[in-house]
């Protein structure tokens, strides 16, 4: 028979030791917060194309796996960049060559702002999940670190 006291008690023993019930969701939401948090100014996120890019690319692996609302949002921000890339003016691509390009348009280029990389980061994290191959095994290992920090 199933106590209130034994629910509880399997429910502190599932929330982890160090950092509690965080989750892939609360490990998503945090990420995002950095990201606005870093575009606005933060003077204490100190922001730069690369870590705005790399932090995109986080965020959107993070939030494919979440699922829900966070996946809806990455797989909305991904559609616009992706379907440019693999429209049809440049022949049959497929998603390995659109991760790729959306690395090298996330990096490359010297962006003035940081929202652009940030943005092209979060779809190519969701194309990365998509393309399979080396693509997918990157955003497993991402996965992975995040569900190691969730289980904390």
């Amino acid at each position: 028979m199933t106590t209130p006291q034994n629910i509880a008690t399997d429910t502190v023993l599932a929330a982890g030791p160090i950092l509690g019930t965080v989750g892939v969701s609360g490990l998503t939401l945090c990420t995002g917060l950095v990201l606005v948090l870093g575009w606005r100014g933060a003077k204490r996120v100190k922001m730069d194309r690369d870590k705005s890019g790399g932090l995109g690319i986080v965020f959107g692996t993070l939030a494919v796996a979440a699922g829900g609302l966070w996946s809806d949002l990455a797989k909305g921000v991904s559609e616009i960049p992706a379907s440019v890339v693999q429209g049809g003016i440049f022949g049959d691509i497929g998603l390995g060559a659109v991760a790729l390009s959306l690395s090298a348009l996330t990096f490359l280029p010297d962006w003035k702002k940081t929202v652009a990389p940030g943005l092209l980061g979060i779809s190519a994290g969701v194309t990365y999940g998509m393309a399979g191959g080396l693509w997918g095994l990157c955003s497993m290992f991402v996965l992975k670190i995040g569900a190691s920090l969730g289980a904390m």
